[in-house]
């Protein structure tokens, strides 16, 4: 049934918009959205919560794209005319230039239109935006916005072509709103936009959507109490996920996977998700995998963070990223596969690993310190919502726990599995207080990696260990370990081997009561690696 937008807005008689369904309802109202395909920009303003759902089985797509035809030939490729003109701001401020820091700027060199949010889609395949049209070849388009024309390299006759021209999707301003099975793609937010998809208000639910083909960032969240559950955001431009001032943030059951298709530099942001300046979050059985970047971060200022039976696997960058952050929970996690480290630790204290399983990525755990202060207000990474200084950080890598994980088969040239190092010099492992016991170290051969440990001696080089043994003499450290030398710790399908589970029971630490409680598994449980 086809709607209209002077209709009563009934199951019988419905509306042709959502947008007209929003700006009719009162606040506490449900939308019910039948199946299709919806060309719009929506707001839920402050101070109408509403309840958006997509119809029982209904396919609910909001789509910020639009067919392109009247093409002619140009040159080598073809044009139409085009007056859709997106801002290409690269960094979170509109206008502002990029940085100048090399390793630090948002658009890396090799991808210099990552930041222009158009997106061209020829039969379903996205082609890649050139700077001009002599730089045309089949597969890429150009935006020439002083002739206001579209310039296509490929032949699009008899073929199906469309353009994103809508930058923001849905903004959620109203407390207490939810979204439910509503897709959302081909929006073209810029970088400043934050994202297709905005959570901006207290207690905000996403359910069930599939956020997938935006231009930069598929979801921000910048409010409290925000739930996000069984949400997929897949192949975004620069980030699937960010959150900001997200306090008890939770995440459950979500997928970011394939973000970062524009190339941008990983740093500051690319990836799966960067979650800073939030405290209370939890992800839980989620999955970040096949980024281009860093599968997880947190960063500036997280506080009280819980990964729990998640899985970090197949992205470029690392698998979790810890920084500058304080009192985290890692437990029961894969991080497999990932081009980078692990589980990077950077300036984050009362970090807890128990029970994962970290295989087949850079250094398996790399647990450093640089010098970053936190008594330097002009230092980047500050909640300007705390005091300064903020009690409750100090950005120093101290009071590190490593319970029952399986740390192995480090490749892409890792030179160690447990890798602790103070970059400023100033403090020794031991003083900084990381604490390893009954874990299991794998490689498959003794010199692969070169070091099983490094470990710091504050000042000057650190120390290195090439077996477990000589780590646990010289340190006291896994006084129960398991040393795995040409000998698989885990199964093809990444689950702990037979050999490491016979062995559990001798080797593992109790589960201690608050990894059991936030795991719900009995206290006291004897179990290596993630369960799986």
């Amino acid at each position: 049934m086809r709607g209209r937008d002077d209709a009563a807005g009934s199951s019988r008689a419905p509306l042709a918009r959502i947008g007209t369904a929003i700006s009719r309802a009162r606040s506490g109202d449900r939308i019910v959205v039948h199946a299709g395909s919806y060309h719009e920009s929506l707001t839920v303003p402050t101070g109408k919560t509403l309840h958006i759902r997509a119809a029982d089985g209904a396919k609910v797509w909001l789509d910020g794209s639009v067919p392109v035809d009247g093409w002619r030939p140009s040159g080598t490729g073809f044009a139409t005319v085009w007056r859709v003109d997106l801002d290409a701001s690269p960094t979170y401020s509109w206008g502002e230039p990029d940085g100048t820091e090399a390793g630090w700027t948002f658009v890396n060199p090799d991808r210099p239109m990552a930041a222009h949010p158009d997106q061209v889609w020829l039969d379903g395949k996205p082609q890649r935006q050139v700077g001009s049209q002599a730089e045309l070849v089949p597969g890429t388009f150009y935006v020439d916005d002083a002739a206001d024309l579209l310039h296509l390299g490929s032949d699009p006759s008899g073929r199906k072509v469309r353009a994103s021209v809508l930058p923001r999707a849905i903004a959620l301003r109203a407390a207490g709103t939810s979204v439910r099975g509503v897709g959302v793609r081909r929006f073209a937010p810029s970088v400043p936009h934050m994202g297709a998809v905005t959570a901006e208000a207290a207690g905000v639910t996403l359910t069930g959507m599939r956020i997938v083909d935006n231009s930069t960032t598929g979801l921000h969240v910048s409010a409290p109490g925000v739930r996000v559950q069984r949400v997929r955001v897949v192949r975004n431009g620069m980030l699937g996920m960010s959150a900001t001032y997200a306090d008890r943030l939770r995440l459950v059951r979500a997928v970011a996977r394939r973000n970062n298709t524009e190339g941008f530099n990983t740093s500051p942001v690319a990836g799966g998700a960067k979650i800073g300046r939030s405290r209370d979050v939890v992800v839980r059985r989620s999955r970040f995998a096949g980024n281009a970047g860093t599968g997880l971060w947190f960063d500036e200022s997280a506080y009280d963070i819980a990964v729990l039976d998640t899985t970090l696997r197949g992205n470029d960058g690392h698998g979790l990223s810890l920084e500058l952050s304080t009192h985290a929970l890692v437990a029961d996690t894969l991080v497999a596969d990932n081009r980078g480290h692990g589980v990077k630790v950077n300036n984050t204290a009362q970090v807890s690993l128990w029970n994962n399983t970290v295989v087949r990525n850079g250094r398996a755990i790399n647990i450093v310190q640089d010098e970053r202060d936190i008594d330097d207000p002009e230092t980047p990474g500050h909640d300007p919502r705390r005091p300064l200084p903020d009690p409750t950080m100090d950005w120093v890598v101290r009071d590190l726990v490593l319970r029952n994980n399986i740390l192995g088969a480090a490749q892409y040239d890792a030179n160690c599995l447990l890798c602790v190092e103070d970059y400023s010099g100033r403090w020794t492992a031991e003083e900084l207080g990381i604490d390893a016991n009954g874990n299991v170290y794998q490689r498959p051969r003794a010199s692969a990696p070169q070091w099983v440990v490094v470990w710091s001696r504050g000042a000057g080089d650190p120390a290195v260990f090439t077996s477990v043994r000589d780590f646990e003499i010289a340190t006291g450290r896994e006084r129960q370990h398991l040393d795995l030398v040409g000998t698989a710790a885990v199964t093809p399908s990444l689950r702990p081997s037979p050999l490491v589970r016979s062995r559990q029971s001798a080797v593992a630490v109790a589960l201690a009561r608050r990894p059991a409680r936030m795991l719900d598994r009995p206290p006291g449980t004897r179990h290596i690696g993630a369960w799986r």
